[in-house]
């Protein structure tokens, strides 16, 4: 087998693994984020957090997909490191920056929610005070 195809396996299942880790790492621990974004709607919550999963994985898989084609033929074992390395450090930071995106925009929602809920008052009007007149 030649060494390119067999970084090309190493590569993907890697990406593959890492991808599905961070999603469902985020997927488990985002929910309760959501659930107080949403205003403890639970269903809302796993509704929206099953969306963020799937745009995740179509996203992400489809830029390991995309950027698993090298011009590179792979001749020896440290080509295959380094081969790896540059697109597994690349697909790090690709997952790095959607989780931070997701995390930016949440917190936005989330923010946004909070004020919404301050603005309220407490307790309703109970009643009306006339004005005064300048006496």
């Amino acid at each position: 087998m030649d060494l390119t195809v067999i970084a090309y396996v190493v590569y993907l299942l890697i990406s593959v693994a890492l991808t599905v880790w961070v999603a469902r790492t985020l997927s488990h621990n985002g929910r309760v984020f959501l659930e107080d974004v949403l205003h403890g709607n639970e269903k809302l919550a796993d509704a929206v957090n099953h969306l963020l999963v799937v745009g995740f994985y179509l996203v992400n898989l489809g830029f390991v997909a995309l950027y698993l084609n090298s011009h590179d033929t792979v001749e020896n074992t440290r080509g295959v490191f380094e081969a790896l390395s540059t697109k597994l450090g690349v697909v790090l930071l690709v997952l790095g920056v959607m989780h931070l995106g997701n995390v930016y925009v949440l917190n936005r929602i989330r923010r946004r929610g909070v004020m919404e809920r301050e603005q309220v008052p407490p307790v309703g009007p109970q009643g009306w005070v006339k004005p005064s007149t300048g006496v």
